[in-house]
């Protein structure tokens, strides 16, 4: 992963910090996965872990628990 990778998904993980809502976090991660695909890039796999994560915690919220 490059240096602009690593830069990239930390000014994210920032972001994401401030968003209560994990919905909104997925859509935001959801949506710089799909700009990398667009460019053919790789995803890298810290933000692919992110989108399961987040996945995760939409269907535990969505399910009361």
């Amino acid at each position: 992963m490059t240096e602009q990778m690593q830069a990239e998904i930390a000014e994210l993980n920032l972001r994401l910090e401030e968003i209560d809502d994990p919905r909104r976090s997925y859509a935001i991660v959801a949506e710089r996965i799909r700009a990398y695909r667009r460019h053919g890039q790789a995803v890298p796999e810290a933000l692919a872990l992110m989108e399961r994560r987040l996945a995760a915690e939409c269907l535990t919220e969505s399910q009361g628990r």
